[in-house]
């Protein structure tokens, strides 16, 4: 696994900020971008004050915020340095975590506080594999259409097909034929 710094960090990673209320950037930061976010480093990690948050430049840079929070507001967040990972790998190292009651899909690294602490078991993917199951889930969540032609009540179909999806490399068409 690649080791990242304040030279690298910014190039093609993934990263989930923690929100820092107490921390007051100096006059002379350490870096200053285009669009106006400000970066202090640190021996452990990085600050970032910003209002976007999200897709930053070539790399997908989230804020592990609450449910008010929305893009455009300035959030100063921490990161350490060990919290960077590669988005245009071919490691597998990214999961996929599904709240059912809040109808949420999120991106997860094998290696976040939450996956230390359980035995892991969660089946892995590439980044751009696990964007484009999230973004099938999401559809899943907001489209009842598919689910027409089943004779299963939609909360229970839901819950099966996704939990199918985000467990193997199976595709969503093969695990909806596959329940008929």
């Amino acid at each position: 696994m690649k080791t990242y710094n304040q030279q690298n960090f910014f190039k093609h990673t993934f990263c989930e900020f923690q929100p820092v209320d107490d921390f007051t950037f100096q006059e002379k930061e350490n870096y200053k971008s285009k669009s106006e976010s400000s970066y202090f480093y640190t021996e452990n990690g990085v600050y970032r004050k910003s209002n976007h948050w999200g897709r930053v430049a070539n790399c997908r840079w989230k804020i592990a915020a609450n449910e008010n929070y929305k893009n455009q507001q300035i959030v100063i967040g921490f990161a350490k340095w060990t919290d960077f990972y590669p988005i245009n790998s071919t490691e597998k190292i990214f999961f996929i975590n599904v709240n059912f009651k809040e109808k949420t899909a999120r991106l997860q690294t094998k290696v976040t506080e939450t996956a230390k602490k359980e035995t892991f078991t969660n089946h892995l993917f590439t980044f751009p594999e696990a964007q484009k199951r999230i973004k099938q889930i999401t559809h899943l969540f907001k489209d009842d259409k598919w689910a027409e032609y089943y004779a299963v009540a939609i909360k229970d179909l839901r819950f099966d097909v996704i939990t199918a999806f985000i467990s193997s490399d199976i595709t969503l068409q093969q695990i909806k034929i596959n329940l008929k």
